[in-house]
């Protein structure tokens, strides 16, 4: 049988070639018939495209021309213009070290890989020296891939300057961080800026059924159930490496509980032996028994065990996305914060993007706290901007720190509600014109029309607050914003008062 995980190596050893009454093999288990005499290769690895075609998503940066087609196309590149530096910028999985491997391939390229966790400058200058002998002696181009470039400090990414800049190797660099923050300019302007989207669920979904097929993968010895395969990609988080490590532990899992059905002697219809091919797919062992020779199906309860994580009900199209949702900015408005963090976590770890549930908290601050408490807003938008920043699985402290803000601030809805107020008043047509006094004085002529005349400038006026009509004349004294007695509001709801005598001249 192929190995479970790619092709088989046969051992021309084993002593065993013509033997086929089955007897040597009636104690074997499965997956002993299933091991290869050569080490194996991780999943993630063996899947690794080989060509710009095989590569799963950003298909943005892969259109007909494009610096990656250029590259990956090396000494066969068409049109006048050469080979660029480029620097990859995406969320882990999705890619970058892939683009690298596929450009390596290039004719007419010399591949050189350097990880900036390992490598100095002493590393950096050897590999110039070296691609300047490469392109003088040998016409040939070498492709310095650095990985994590953002670990390297500046004296070590000024080493890389001279190289790029004379054309001696094209830099790819890969990192994961902001690399406005975490590049050097000068490197930055010698190279394309590209980056790298997570992939989305569709890509991950194909990328798992083409591994579970392809020879390099799993070869067909395994059948993946549909509710095995949305687990995977659900808590792939868009990560390609992580769904392929995931997938290779749960057919490992899967594996292990045929051999527990096969040595326990128990009725097996999904698990295969040596021995006679029938006609009909059984395999007779030779001991009385027959079974099936189908590929052993990898269902939830293995992708369950293999992950330590319990399948979340959760459909991010459907009604438990809005359910819980709901649940979430509820439990957040009600001052609850350990259901709060409850609905976070499950959003999360159903695989929910990360991103809509901080658009959710910075909508809830400005109208569950709004202003009795001034601060949770900037949480909220602080806390959206980190995640995009930071990604995921940190990120989730950050939206953590948010939601316990919200949820033990002083609530109030007085903002929300002012301004749908003053939206109904609008829709029905109120707020006819604008006091001449408040409209444009600037431009030639307005004088004559009034514009301007009569304005008292408010910081003339005692305490900066001037009396003078500010709506329209069918709005005086119509209030939209009634603060609550909560949190700050207390405060507002007192200067307000004085504010509003002051402005009306009461």
């Amino acid at each position: 049988m192929d190995d479970l995980f790619g092709s088989a190596a046969q051992d021309s050893d084993d002593g065993n070639d013509g033997d086929d009454d089955g007897a040597s093999d009636s104690g074997q288990s499965r997956s002993a018939q299933a091991r290869s005499t050569q080490p194996r290769s991780p999943l993630a690895v063996r899947m690794r495209p080989r060509t710009l075609d095989e590569v799963v998503g950003q298909q943005h940066l892969l259109g007909q021309g494009s610096p990656l087609r250029q590259l990956a196309a090396g000494a066969d590149a068409a049109g006048p213009a050469g080979p660029s530096s480029l620097i990859l910028w995406g969320p882990p999985g999705t890619g970058k070290t892939t683009l690298a491997h596929v450009i390596a391939r290039g004719p007419g390229r010399k591949f050189v890989e350097l990880s900036a966790i390992t490598s100095g400058v002493k590393d950096v200058r050897r590999v110039m020296d070296d691609a300047l002998t490469a392109r003088d002696l040998y016409k040939t181009t070498t492709v310095l891939f650095l990985d994590e470039i953002h670990r390297f400090n500046k004296a070590q990414q000024d080493a890389l300057l001279p190289g790029v800049e004379k054309g001696w190797v094209v830099l790819v660099a890969a990192t994961t961080e902001n690399p406005s923050f975490s590049v050097v300019s000068p490197l930055l302007s010698r190279s394309l800026l590209l980056t790298l989207k997570p992939l989305t669920d569709a890509d991950i979904e194909g990328l798992l059924v083409r591994a579970v097929k392809d020879p390099r993968g799993l070869n067909g010895n395994v059948r993946l159930s549909d509710e095995a395969l949305e687990h995977l990609v659900r808590l792939s988080g868009g990560d390609a490496r992580r769904a392929l490590t995931a997938l290779e532990a749960a057919a490992g899992v899967a594996f292990g509980d045929a051999d527990d059905v096969e040595s326990s002697g128990a009725p097996q219809g999904d698990t295969e032996a040596e021995g006679d091919t029938d006609a009909d797919g059984t395999v007779d062992k030779g001991a009385g028994q027959t079974v099936t020779s189908d590929p052993v199906t990898v269902g939830l309860r293995h992708t369950e065990r293999a992950l330590d994580a319990a399948a979340v009900r959760y459909d991010r199209a459907g009604d438990q996305h809005y359910d819980v949702a709901s649940a979430f900015i509820k439990s957040i408005r009600g001052s609850d914060v350990d259901a709060a963090l409850h609905y976070l976590a499950r959003m999360l770890e159903a695989g929910e993007d990360p991103r809509f549930v901080a658009r959710r908290i910075v909508i809830s601050a400005a109208e569950d706290v709004g202003m009795a408490d001034p601060t949770a807003l900037q949480t909220a938008v602080a806390a959206a901007q980190a995640v995009q920043l930071i990604g995921m699985p940190e990120g989730r402290i950050v939206l953590a720190e948010a939601v316990v803000h919200l949820a033990t601030a002083p609530k109030s809805n007085a903002a929300y509600m002012g301004i749908n107020k003053a939206v109904a008043d609008v829709r029905a047509g109120l707020g006819n014109g604008i006091p001449a006094h408040l409209r444009d004085s600037h431009y030639p002529g307005s004088k004559q029309l009034g514009h301007g005349v009569g304005y008292k400038y408010a910081h003339d006026a005692p305490h900066s607050v001037a009396a003078q009509q500010y709506p329209p004349d069918d709005l005086v004294g119509r209030d939209y914003y009634e603060p609550t007695a909560n949190g700050a509001e207390r405060d507002i709801a007192v200067r307000l008062e004085r504010l509003r005598k002051i402005v009306r001249g009461k």
